[in-house]
């Protein structure tokens, strides 16, 4: 085995990773047609789809959080954002949400089958990423970095063949990503961390280039037939761990190879976590939930703890209880 990688790890769903990330959740479902109240048309089969903890429409209901960050990346589908902080949105394919917890909020993430014609397939990634313990006590935030603004870098290998590299956070060569909310560990270039969805053509190579020794780096292997690093050959479904300071290079078995790459110098502060909390000690937990019990993390504004957009919203937001972003509605 080459020296720069550490550990391969088959993924099924969700994978506990290393400072400063908590761990990713791989969502895919293949949500029938939409039935009239935007739920699924039949019941799932051979577990085809999962409701979560949904009854009418597939999602998590209202559910509380504080001391991280939730990333969440979409590839296929639509989900409808509703907070305790009286934001709400719908987004879908391309787009990205960063959610600080902070201090603590409330949120749902439902899973609107908007299409009654035909099939609403879901996939998503949910990074849990951790805050210092300075940006655990700030007042939660979100930003939406809607595809149309997520740069691209394009790179062709010695064939001619392209890469797609989104750079969702961080910075690829010399193209920056949006920026993540105020008080993430992110928002400071001094901790490296590198959010990127890669694409690779068949038979195409790419190289990412090394990052400090000292930072945490992980590649998701998530689609396509093979991907080769160094000596290794993997089938998709796997996590790569790899030494961060050496550059790496990624090439393409016979079918187009999807990456989802995580890297960032870690935080170094204990952790200490207890379902959706993160904090850095058992007495801060015991505090939080002492917290959460007397004030809910702020009074829930919506009429129920699952609340969706009609069929035919567009994707848009909400912020700071007004402020309005909104795209044309697409087919």
């Amino acid at each position: 085995m080459h020296q720069s990688i550490y550990s391969i790890v088959p993924v099924t769903f969700r994978l506990d990773l290393k400072d400063p990330f908590i761990f990713k959740a791989h969502h895919i479902d293949h949500f029938p047609e939409g039935n009239a109240e935007l739920g699924p048309q039949y019941p799932a089969v051979n577990q085809e789809y999962h409701m979560y903890y949904g009854e009418t429409v597939p999602g998590f209901p209202q559910h509380p959080h504080t001391g991280f960050e939730t990333i969440t990346l979409v590839e296929q589908g639509v989900i409808d954002h509703f907070d305790s902080l009286g934001n709400a949105g719908r987004y879908a394919a391309g787009d990205v949400q960063w959610l600080s917890t902070g201090n603590g909020v409330e949120h749902c993430e439902m899973f609107p089958l908007i299409h009654q014609d035909r099939a609403n397939p879901l996939e998503l990634f949910q990074i849990w990423f951790n805050s210092s313990s300075t940006q655990k006590q700030q007042d939660p935030d979100y930003k939406m970095l809607w595809r149309e603004d997520i740069p691209h870098v394009y790179l062709e290998d010695t064939q001619g063949s392209i890469a797609d590299i989104r750079v969702v956070a961080g910075q690829f060569n010399q193209t920056v990503a949006l920026a993540c909310p105020t008080h993430s560990w992110a928002a400071s270039d001094e901790n490296h961390v590198n959010i990127f969805l890669i694409q690779i053509t068949a038979h195409s190579s790419v190289t990412i280039p090394a990052t400090t020794a000292t930072s945490t780096r992980f590649a998701y292997f998530y689609q396509g037939s093979e991907l080769k690093l160094f000596d290794q050959s993997l089938q998709s479904k796997h996590l790569i761990e790899l030494q961060p300071d050496v550059a790496v290079s990624l090439t393409a078995g016979d079918q187009e190879a999807r990456i989802l790459w995580l890297e960032g110098e870690p935080i170094g502060e204990p952790v200490a976590m207890r379902g959706p909390f993160v904090m850095n000690t058992q007495q801060e937990l015991d505090e939080a939930f002492g917290r959460y019990r007397a004030t809910q993390f702020g009074n829930w504004p919506w009429s129920s703890a699952a609340p969706t957009f009609k069929r035919e919203q567009p994707r848009f937001s909400t912020y700071n209880g007004g402020e309005r972003e909104e795209f044309p509605q697409e087919s």
